[in-house]
């Protein structure tokens, strides 16, 4: 059966909207138990991806992700917390990852796959007709193919 990866990994989902505030995005992608959600417009059309990654970057000072090392930083969390508490109230499309890794309906797993593979994200949004309605996740995807390949879960100690 072609696409029967994608298939069986796939997650309805309801998307993140470009004006909603970090803060309660964030708590809405913990509360999906995914690592990010869509992003999209007023229409349901995909703006872009906001997770993990994406709100370390919001909560953080730009130049950490320029660092190879954070050793002269402090180590105190709750004052970097605190500088940056304001970025609870931004929208999370000042944050959020825009590369165009939406796929409509008529996916292949190959293309799933591409994607997972050119791009830095850990979901890849499906839409209908433009409108963002369920997610694959980077992880989901890998451990299928594993199981594919004979090395998944079931297999260890064989």
């Amino acid at each position: 059966m072609p696409d029967a990866i994608t298939k069986s990994v796939i997650r309805e989902i309801e998307p993140l909207w470009l004006d909603e505030p970090v803060g309660p995005a964030a708590r809405r992608v913990i509360e999906a138990d995914l690592p990010a959600l869509p992003v999209v417009d007023g229409d349901g059309r995909f703006k872009g991806i906001f997770g993990e990654r994406e709100f370390m970057n919001a909560l953080f000072p730009g130049y950490v992700g320029e660092l190879s090392s954070a050793r002269m930083v402090s180590r105190d969390i709750d004052a970097a917390i605190e500088r940056r508490e304001s970025c609870r109230e931004e929208p999370v499309s000042k944050h959020m990852t825009t590369d165009d890794v939406v796929a409509e309906d008529d996916y292949s797993d190959t293309r799933i796959a591409e994607t997972f593979i050119h791009h830095r994200v850990l979901v890849v949004p499906i839409a209908t007709k433009g409108k963002v309605h369920a997610v694959v996740t980077r992880n989901d995807f890998f451990k299928v193919l594993a199981e594919k390949l004979g090395e998944g879960p079931e297999d260890v100690g064989q």
